[in-house]
C-alpha cells in the first residue's frame, strides 16, 4: 500500500533506513578520498607532472556531469532502491578496472577506472541525497545530511591512511633510489610500485558486490516524487522546465564551486605539504586531517541547526571561513600553511548540507530532475583542481590556491541572496519553500 509520511500509524520507522543510506555515505567517501593518495601516487607510479596527476580528479568527477541526468532516468524507471544497487554494482566494476591498469602500469585505465567508479557514484548520490532531504521537516534537512557527512567523512578519513600505508610505503625511500636506477631497474620498481593497489581493489570490489546485494534486498522504503500534494502541484501548475527554477540553478553553480574547493583541500594537501619540504611519510596524513576538519563542522551542524542558527547562516558563515583559510595559507609557509589548507576541512562542512535544500526546496515534481542537476555540479570537483594542477605548474603550488576565493566568494553570495531568487508562484519568504513539507511525497511501504 501508499502511505504519506505524515501519518504515523501507517508508516514505518525512518531509522531504518536513516542507517542503510549512512552506510552508502560511508562508501561515498571510502571511494573518493582515496583519490587523495591516487594522485600523489600514480604521480611516481606513472611519471607525470602536476596537471597531468590531477586528472586523477577530473576523470573522476567528471562523470558526475555527463552522467547525472542518465542517473536521473535510471531512477526513474528502477526507483531509488534498485538504482543504489545498480550504483554498488558500477563502482564495483569501476575497482575492477584497476586490476589491468596496474598490472599493465598504463594511466589511462586508471583513468577510465576512475571514471566507471564516478559514474556509480552519480547513480547512487542522485538517488540518496534527496532521499535522505525528505526524510524529515525540511528545516533540519541540513542536520541529517550533516549526520551523513559524518558517516562519509568518517570513511573519508580512514580511507587516506589505509591505502597510504599500503601505496605510500616508503615512498620516501623509493624516490630517492629511482633517481640513480638505470631504465630498466627503473621500469621494474615502478612495475612494482603500481601493483602495490591489486590487493586492495580486489578487496573494495568484493565488498561492492555483497553490499549491492543486501540493499537489493532491504527493507529501504520507496519514495515517490512524482506525486506532490496540492499546495506544492498548485504552486507548480506553470512550471514546465527546471530551469523555471532559479535558485536551484544559482544552486548548481554554488555546489560546483563548493565540490571544487572541497576537493582542493583534500586532494591538494598532501602533495601541497610535499611541495613545502614536508615528507610524504608524513604528508600522507594530511587528507585525514582535512576531514577530521570537516568532522568537526558536522557535528556542530548537527548540534546548532536549526535550534541555534539556520542552515542559511551556517552557509554565509562557512563562505567567509574559507576565504580567511584560504588567504592564511597563502600568506604562510610549511606547517602552518598547510594546517590552514586542513582547516579548509571546518570551513567547508556544513556547506553541502546546507546549498542541498535550500536549492531543492519546492521542486516537488521536478525534484528527480533538480537533483540530477545538481549531481552534475559535483562535476567542479573534476574541473577546479585541474586548474589548480595547470597553476601550480605554472606559478607554484602555493599562489595557486588563490583559485579559491573567488569560489567562497560566490557560495557567500548564494547564501545571503542567491537562494532567494524564486519565480512568484514558487516564492518562499525564509529560503525554503514554505509549501515543501516531507507530505509532498509519498512513500511505499513494502
Amino acid at each position: 500500500m501508499i502511505d504519506e509520511i505524515k501519518n504515523p500509524k501507517t508508516v514505518k520507522p525512518i531509522l531504518n533506513p536513516i542507517f542503510i543510506i549512512g552506510g552508502l555515505f560511508f562508501i561515498f567517501g571510502f571511494i573518493t578520498w582515496l583519490n587523495s593518495v591516487l594522485i600523489p601516487y600514480l604521480k611516481i607510479a606513472c611519471e607525470l607532472n602536476n596537471f597531468e596527476s590531477y586528472l586523477v580528479a577530473f576523470a573522476f568527477y567528471i562523470s558526475y556531469l555527463v552522467m547525472a541526468l542518465p542517473a536521473g532516468m535510471i531512477l526513474k524507471k528502477t526507483g531509488f532502491k534498485k538504482g543504489m544497487s545498480m550504483g554498488l554494482l558500477v563502482i564495483a566494476a569501476g575497482a575492477l578496472i584497476f586490476i589491468p591498469a596496474a598490472l599493465t602500469r598504463t594511466y589511462v585505465l586508471f583513468l577510465i577506472g576512475l571514471f566507471v567508479q564516478g559514474t556509480g557514484l552519480a547513480i547512487l548520490q542522485t538517488a540518496s541525497n534527496p532521499y535522505i532531504t525528505i526524510l524529515g521537516p525540511p528545516e533540519s534537512a541540513a542536520k541529517r545530511i550533516s549526520i551523513m557527512g559524518i558517516c562519509n567523512k568518517l570513511a573519508g578519513a580512514i580511507a587516506p591512511i589505509v591505502l597510504g600505508a599500503v601505496a605510500l610505503k616508503n615512498i620516501d625511500s623509493l624516490k630517492v633510489r629511482l633517481v640513480n636506477l638505470n631504465m630498466a631497474d627503473k621500469i621494474a620498481e615502478l612495475n612494482t610500485l603500481a601493483s602495490r593497489v591489486i590487493l586492495p581493489y580486489i578487496i573494495i570490489f568484493i565488498v561492492l558486490i555483497l553490499l549491492s546485494v543486501l540493499i537489493y534486498f532491504s527493507t529501504l522504503p520507496e519514495i515517490d516524487t512524482d506525486h506532490e500534494d496540492e499546495t506544492v502541484a498548485v504552486a507548480n501548475s506553470n512550471k514546465t522546465s527546471i530551469l523555471q527554477f532559479p535558485h536551484l540553478l544559482l544552486g548548481v553553480l554554488a555546489l560546483f564551486l563548493y565540490v571544487g574547493v572541497e576537493v582542493m583541500a583534500g586532494d591538494s594537501i598532501i602533495s601541497y605539504g610535499a611541495s613545502q619540504g614536508i615528507a610524504l611519510s608524513t604528508a600522507k596524513f594530511f587528507t585525514t586531517m582535512t576531514l577530521i576538519s570537516m568532522l568537526v563542522g558536522y557535528i556542530i551542524g548537527i548540534i546548532c541547526i536549526p535550534k541555534y542558527f539556520s542552515q542559511e547562516r551556517a552557509l554565509k558563515f562557512s563562505a567567509v571561513l574559507g576565504v580567511i583559510f584560504s588567504l592564511a595559507a597563502i600568506y604562510t609557509s610549511g606547517f602552518t600553511s598547510v594546517a590552514f589548507i586542513a582547516l579548509l576541512g571546518l570551513a567547508n562542512a556544513l556547506m553541502w548540507p546546507a546549498i542541498w535544500p535550500l536549492a531543492i526546496g519546492g521542486l516537488g515534481r521536478f525534484t528527480k530532475t533538480g537533483s540530477s542537476l545538481l549531481i552534475m555540479g559535483i562535476a567542479g570537483g573534476a574541473l577546479i583542481p585541474l586548474l589548480y594542477g595547470r597553476l601550480a605548474d605554472l606559478i607554484n603550488t602555493q599562489q595557486a590556491y588563490w583559485i579559491m576565493v573567488p569560489c567562497y566568494l560566490f557560495i557567500g553570495y548564494f547564501g545571503t541572496f542567491g537562494y532567494k531568487i524564486k519565480s512568484k508562484s514558487v516564492a518562499g519568504g525564509n529560503g525554503l519553500n514554505k509549501n515543501f513539507r516531507t507530505a509532498d511525497f509519498r512513500v511505499k511501504i513494502k
